[in-house]
């Protein structure tokens, strides 16, 4: 198992199995099969969860590929128990066989899914696992985020991603199990909120012991009945009342602590299923033109996180490559990431909460505005927070990004009404977190202002935003892509204000091998140059008082968008020191006081 950490490390149980690694592949452009029985000619073997486009699947195709079959063979013997098989992740409609049954179908190639397939296995304990996935490269109506519809990338899109890209793994849980558990800090109580559900063979008497402990330090065992299947508790912590006693106990990027949580189900005086779990007490809210953590203005200062790699695309090569980005992103400045038009691995965002980095998740988008592309979206979205609600990382839900999948929200009514409608529905999922309805411009419902704006010329960004400018005469104008910031009928109330896109600095240090015609928004042509554009920039934006943060384009150069602060490898293009002592704004002679 140390190959492979647990995939779900917010629900971990003893008895699991990985299904990574060889698996029989073929492409099905045609739709020549039907079913697991018919003659499939495989014709590859792939390394799961690699999808075939990349290198490191063995497979390396990336055509316009429409449809594909996988199939494994395993061992298990359930002795008695269920069963689940998960999937991670499938771009982007799944059918699932075990033994020739079908078992589940999904649609969505950013969620997560599973089966229970203990029927299936018919008390064997050889098995073979099928896979049919659909995966329309043309088709602008599904959530697709960068990957492009063009043969060849261009512009701001990437290689396409077909099939599995995400972990595959099986696990043995009792007929009576905790399915799902969601945590809900609530800091001004200093209390967690904690919602078990349990499936499978409902009984009476059934009860979740409910045990948290900081480090060594034992915060709270509770026993909660369970009824209908679900246990909905407060648990309340001693509140130590002086801030720094009960900064011992807060989450922040800075002092990232977890709550280490042991949940027991019971029937009688019986254990019937045991996980573990964690969770942190932390807030998230406005307070006027702020952005607040902890019940304190924070500034935010995030960096736009693409999420791709050369050699294996959307999926991390490792678990240690998610580690490292989530490290990476910390020593050169940054206090979090806005993930960029993609949903990320939840073992990304465990290192993300473990470590102490924020996260604002972002919905994909299509590129269509159809009745079907919305009800996708929605249904997607709706399992995007339910999976990763949970982790005190996240702390914005972004739903549309610069009017894409809603191109006329000027003037048609509906599109408009869709912003509005993901916005609100995101708030009733999570009425915890801020959430913005369209980031970049064309704002209606939202809690933040994000604002895209990639001029290079930091005296020209400092005058534009300067204390000088009101918020009326700012809104009142249009910005770089001929887009007004706020939609007639919603002026700015006030709301913080986000350089939400800006930077872009192209240095092509060491372009990644087979990219043509890289580019960015503005252009350095050695390491001084770089570094003296990106302080410039970062000076503005750090001393600008109307903005409550700030995000930089972007993290790591993505096959032709050679404007990382790191290469697309991640090596750095200048010492993590310069960039950190940048990002922070630092002055040179500063630095030894900040040690660094």
């Amino acid at each position: 198992m140390a190959d492979y950490p647990y995939p779900r490390p917010q629900l971990v149980r003893e008895h699991w199995q990985p299904l990574n690694g060889q698996w029989k592949f073929t492409f099905d452009n045609d739709r020549k099969y039907t079913h697991p029985t018919d003659p499939i000619q495989w014709t590859h073997n792939i390394e799961v969860p690699f999808p075939p486009e990349s290198q490191a699947s063995g497979v390396g195709d990336r055509g316009f590929n429409r449809a594909c079959w996988y199939q494994r063979e395993f061992d298990l013997d359930a002795e008695g128990e269920r069963v689940l098989l998960h999937f991670g992740a499938v771009d982007y409609h799944a059918v699932v066989w075990v033994n020739g049954h079908r078992v589940t179908e999904h649609e969505g190639g950013h969620s997560s899914f599973y089966a229970d397939i203990t029927t299936a296995l018919g008390g064997q304990t050889h098995h073979v696992v099928t896979v049919y996935v659909e995966d329309d490269p043309l088709d602008l109506s599904k959530p697709r985020g960068k990957q492009d519809w063009q043969l060849e990338p261009h512009s701001i899109w990437y290689p396409r991603t077909t099939g599995i890209w995400q972990a595959v793994w099986l696990e043995r849980v009792p007929r009576t199990y905790i399915q799902k558990l969601r945590w809900t800090p609530h800091f001004e109580g200093f209390e967690i909120g904690c919602e078990a559900f349990v499936a499978g063979d409902l009984e009476d008497n059934l009860s979740v012991e409910v045990r948290i402990r900081h480090g060594q330090k034992m915060l709270a065992d509770d026993h909660y009945k369970v009824i209908g299947g679900e246990a909905h508790r407060k648990i309340a912590l001693s509140d130590p009342g002086i801030d720094d006693s009960r900064n011992e106990l807060l989450w922040s990027p800075e002092h990232p602590t977890l709550l280490d949580v042991d949940v027991t189900l019971w029937h009688d005086n019986q254990v019937v299923d045991k996980i573990k779990s964690y969770t942190a007490l932390r807030s998230v809210n406005i307070n006027r033109d702020r952005f607040m953590l902890n019940g304190r203005p924070y500034h935010l200062k995030l960096v736009l996180d693409q999420g791709y790699w050369p050699d294996t695309l959307l999926c991390a090569p490792s678990d240690d490559a998610l580690r490292r980005d989530v490290e990476l992103a910390k020593a050169m400045g940054f206090n979090g990431v806005r993930k960029h038009q993609k949903i990320e691995d939840p073992r990304y965002l465990y290192w993300a909460d473990r470590l102490g980095l924020l996260v604002w998740e972002e919905m994909p988008s299509s590129y269509r505005f159809t009745p079907q592309a919305i009800t996708r979206m929605v249904r997607e979205w709706s399992e995007v927070i339910e999976r990763d609600y949970s982790h005190p990382c996240i702390i914005v839900w972004v739903a549309f990004n610069e009017s894409w999948g809603v191109p006329n929200l000027t003037s048609m009514q509906a599109h408009r009404n869709a912003v509005e409608a993901l916005y609100h529905l995101t708030r009733t999922f999570d009425s915890t977190r801020p959430v913005i309805g369209n980031d970049g411009w064309e704002a209606s419902a939202t809690d933040l202002l994000g604002i895209h704006d990639y001029d290079g010329d930091a005296e020209r960004l400092a005058a534009r935003y300067s204390s000088n400018v009101t918020t009326q005469e700012l809104f009142d104008r249009r910005r770089p892509g001929g887009r007004i910031l706020t939609l007639d009928g919603y002026p700015h109330r006030g709301q913080p204000i986000i350089l939400t896109e800006f930077g872009g600095i192209t240095y092509a240090k060491r372009p990644e091998e087979g990219v043509k015609n890289v580019w960015g928004y503005s252009l350095a042509d050695s390491d001084q140059e770089f570094l003296d554009s990106y302080r410039r920039l970062l000076e503005v934006v750090n001393e600008t008082p109307m903005f409550s943060g700030f995000c930089y384009t972007q993290f790591a150069d993505t096959f032709q968008e050679a404007n990382g602060l790191l290469t697309a490898d991640r090596s750095p293009k200048l010492p993590l020191e310069e960039i950190y002592a940048a990002t922070r704004n630092f002055k040179p002679n500063a630095k030894k006081q900040y040690g660094i």
